[in-house]
């Protein structure tokens, strides 16, 4: 139990660091958070607002966040010997970048960060594949607007089908409360919500 401890603290101040903020400094874009709709520090403002590579890096840097103190704690015990345990160790990162100790408890929404905990459970990269494959559907073939509702239905989704598929328990759990932090993040964001629509690839 203190290994999972440690690496969910890990994990959870890795996630507090807000990229999208060090590299809109790093490459002068300070006013990147300010001039967004939502304020958000996350990687799509940085695209938007603060360029390409200020972007590109605070994509990584949320891919590693997340990747990297999940398969650290993964190489020194395996998933199914955390059991449960290991959903501290999935969520942390993503609950650390929502609610960030070093930016008073005012973060992102966690979706890249979310992405990265699923790669970092690498070779098993089943929740990653079911997780993109929902937002590609959701996106392209079964297209669900705006994005607030995409992200929920593509959670919904993933959360359903690793439960079907019976996967750990402990990522079965961790996803879960990532989903839940992530849908509480969205539900507090001052961004405006439209009507949702649905549309499918086929019809114009």
């Amino acid at each position: 139990m203190a290994r999972v401890l440690l690496f969910s603290l890990i994990g959870y101040f890795c996630g507090s660091i807000l990229f999208a903020k060090v590299f809109s400094k790093i490459f002068q874009k300070s006013d990147v958070l300010e001039r967004s709709k939502d304020h958000n520090p996350g990687a799509a403002n940085a695209f938007q607002y603060g360029g390409f590579w200020c972007g590109t890096c605070t994509l990584c840097g949320d891919l590693l966040k997340g990747a990297l103190p999940v398969y650290l704690s993964t190489c020194s015990m395996t998933v199914s010997e955390m059991g449960w345990k290991f959903a501290l160790v999935l969520a942390a990162p993503v609950v650390g970048h929502i609610f960030p100790i070093f930016n008073r408890l005012q973060g992102g929404k966690g979706i890249a960060v979310t992405f990265g905990v699923l790669l970092g459970l690498f070779p098993y990269l089943l929740p990653f594949c079911l997780f993109a494959g929902f937002f590609i559907f959701f996106s392209v073939i079964f297209r669900i607007s705006p994005h607030f509702y995409r992200t929920i239905f593509a959670y919904i989704g993933t959360l359903f089908s690793l439960v079907l598929l019976k996967a750990e328990i402990g990522v079965c759990i961790g996803f879960l409360m990532i989903a839940f932090a992530v849908c509480f993040r969205l539900h507090l964001s001052k961004e405006v919500r439209e009507k949702m629509k649905v549309r499918f690839a086929w019809i114009r």
